[in-house]
């Protein structure tokens, strides 16, 4: 395994981890009943934007994804980050962002698997 490939699996590694913060930080806040921005949520959709830009550059040997995919997960983390830290400081957030930031999550997951 050649360097560029081990930073690859780093930052992929990285990326399920923000993943894992993101939704499981929504997860957790949601079973509470107060429905919030937990930091968690915040840190990982952080970890997703900076990784997923990482993980864009052309590392691989004409492997990469299509340039389609790559700006549809940008536009989709972009959404998620700014729905996330802009809403943090409120004591309660409004179901419906809630959510909307869960299911966006979800998609942009899909779209990682999904789009060959």
């Amino acid at each position: 395994m050649g360097r560029v490939e081990a930073l690859r699996l780093i930052l992929l590694y990285a990326h399920l981890i923000g993943f894992a913060l993101l939704l499981g930080g929504a997860i957790a806040q949601y079973l509470t009943g107060k429905i919030r921005i937990n930091p968690a949520m915040l840190w990982g959709s952080v970890i997703q934007l900076v990784t997923g830009i990482g993980l864009s550059a052309p590392l691989r040997d004409g492997a990469e994804p299509a340039p389609a995919k790559l700006v549809t997960k940008l536009v989709l983390a972009l959404l998620i980050f700014v729905m996330v830290f802009f809403s943090r400081k409120r004591a309660e957030v409004n179901r419906g962002h809630f959510l909307a930031i869960v299911g966006l999550t979800l998609l942009n997951a899909a779209v990682a698997v999904f789009w060959r």
